[in-house]
């Protein structure tokens, strides 16, 4: 009995989640799956290690990613607001704005090495669609890189 390829769409979703290369959806992007290991919690593959896709498409392409990692943050923020106001409260004459403003930050500092990857996850998917045929198809290197300066930061 042979193993036949999955032809199966991965989830978009799931593969954010999970900071999978956008083009298969199934490599990973991160050469440590932990993102709490903090000395190296984001060095990616030069080249998704399933379907080739380069990661790195010009010099400085990640620089964006610091509006998508403030929108993230504002959106968690947000809805730990609107949680926190439905289960506890927000009330001006007692201190539960502070515990908000303190658990939020808190939330905040553990969840950023994570929301780091999950915005360079979502900065690329932008840039780099789903191709069902990434099997036959092989993946497009990237003409404005300049492999002398690169990590050159």
């Amino acid at each position: 009995m042979s193993a036949q390829p999955n032809n199966k769409k991965p989830s978009l979703l799931i593969s954010l989640c999970q900071t999978r290369c956008p083009r298969c959806r199934l490599g990973k992007m991160f050469t440590n799956p932990n993102p709490y290991h903090l000395k190296q919690f984001m060095k990616m593959h030069d080249k998704c290690p399933v379907c080739g896709q380069h990661f790195d498409l010009e010099v400085g392409f990640y620089y964006g990613t610091g509006y998508v990692s403030y929108g993230l943050a504002i959106a968690i923020s947000v809805a730990t607001l609107i949680i926190w106001a439905a289960t506890i409260g927000i009330s001006v004459h007692d201190a539960r704005v502070l515990y908000w403003l303190i658990f939020n930050g808190i939330l905040l500092v553990v969840l950023q090495p994570y929301l780091m990857r999950l915005a360079r996850t979502l900065w690329l998917s932008l840039f780099v669609g789903y191709d069902a045929q990434w099997r036959e198809r092989p993946a497009e290197a990237p003409e404005r890189i300049n492999d002398s300066i690169k990590n050159n930061w």
